[in-house]
């Protein structure tokens, strides 16, 4: 699989078509198949606890699914992600930002399948683990 955006290109891109999430996420490595993003955690990501909270691990889980299928296919904004789950492992340590590693299990000409594993940054156990499947437009 080669990657149409390098890092830089794909996160001007995001932050083109998402503005909204401009200083939420962050690309930390990119390669041909894989991705690191990370949760910026902030103060309006955390739950009573003071840990992240599960909209939030979904919110990276699905943003490192969409940002790698779109480092491989290019500008197609209209990816919509057509089945999600997410496993819950342990409480995200409190003070942390979240990294997602993401791999592209599958890259086909409509469905794309990439699987997830959320870590609190500097732990080896991860917090939680997510599969997407995203449904890709046809080409005009």
């Amino acid at each position: 699989m080669d990657l149409v955006f390098e890092k830089e290109g794909l996160s001007a891109y995001l932050e083109d078509v998402f503005p909204q999430i401009r200083g939420e996420f962050s690309i930390d490595e990119l390669s041909p198949g894989a991705i690191t993003m990370r949760l910026n955690v902030q103060d309006r990501h955390l739950r009573p606890g003071g840990t992240v909270s599960g909209p939030s691990m979904f919110a990276l889980a699905d943003v490192s699914v969409y940002a790698l299928v779109l480092a491989h296919l290019g500008r197609e904004a209209l990816a919509v992600t057509t089945n999600a789950s997410l496993d819950f492992m342990r409480k995200p340590e409190s003070g942390c930002d979240l990294l997602g590693q993401a791999r592209l299990l599958k890259l086909g000409r409509s469905l794309a399948v990439g699987d997830v594993l959320l870590f609190s940054e500097g732990k080896s156990a991860p917090v939680a683990r997510s599969t997407m499947t995203y449904s890709i437009p046809p080409k005009r």
